[in-house]
């Protein structure tokens, strides 16, 4: 039998079926978080000179083993990228259904572009590099900030949208949980200063994969329930 899903578009919603590959897709979702963030943190753990209080997670791109960190952000941004398209699916109509997975591409486009673009070696890391902030801004460092940029920012565009929608669904603890992961991702990395900036970068990365494998396993969720129901 084919799997049904859920269509969250108001408070009286519809339920219509959904090939299995959507659901593959929202799956890659689940995958992502979990695989960016247990790659990053093995990484923090055993790479020799590497200290987040510090070292930002993006600094793991460099040095011999730094393709290691270039895969996981390219490999986790081609799995959020899948996981929009998914919610696309999903999401076929109402407030948002053609902006919200639009901006979790851009989520995973900026992740790409982080990966693609390496940042500038600093504060004694790689080895060999002198200690301190980065002498000079490369070109490659500008262009992985701003894949840095249009990732966060994506997603907490994404997360707005979706507490509207949702908040017109009548779903008001959703509604309000993703306006607070907005606030979050607004405030918590904000360069206000550089005291614990590496920390709070790598917060921030945490509530965004937290929040988009969250988002996945609950649509996921909710396929799965009206598949029993169908049945």
């Amino acid at each position: 039998m084919s799997t049904p899903t859920f269509n969250a578009s108001t408070s009286d919603e519809r339920r219509v079926v959904t090939p299995a590959s959507t659901r593959t897709l929202l799956t890659a979702g689940v995958i992502a978080g979990p695989l960016f963030l247990t790659a990053a943190a093995a990484q923090v753990v055993t790479r020799g000179g590497f200290d987040l209080g510090q070292h930002p997670i993006s600094l793991l791109a460099l040095g011999d083993l730094g393709w290691i960190q270039i895969g996981n952000f390219v490999i986790t941004g081609l799995l959020v990228i899948a996981f929009a398209v998914g919610v696309g699916r999903v999401l076929r109509d109402g407030r948002g259904s053609r902006w919200i997975p639009r901006f979790l591409a851009g989520f995973g486009l900026g992740l790409i572009v982080a990966g693609a673009f390496v940042a500038d070696p600093e504060n004694a890391f790689p080895a060999g590099t002198p200690d301190g902030p980065a002498s000079a801004i490369t070109w490659r460092g500008i262009l992985h900030g701003v894949g840095a940029g249009l990732a966060f920012d994506s997603l907490i565009v994404a997360c707005i949208l979706l507490a509207l929608r949702l908040k017109k669904a009548g779903q008001r603890i959703g509604a309000l949980a993703s306006a607070a992961v907005a606030l979050a991702l607004l405030v918590v990395p904000a360069p206000v200063s550089t005291d614990g900036l590496s920390i709070r970068l790598a917060v921030a990365a945490l509530i965004a994969f937290g929040t988009s494998s969250v988002l996945a396993v609950w649509l996921l969720g909710q396929t799965a329930d009206h598949s029993r129901q169908a049945r």
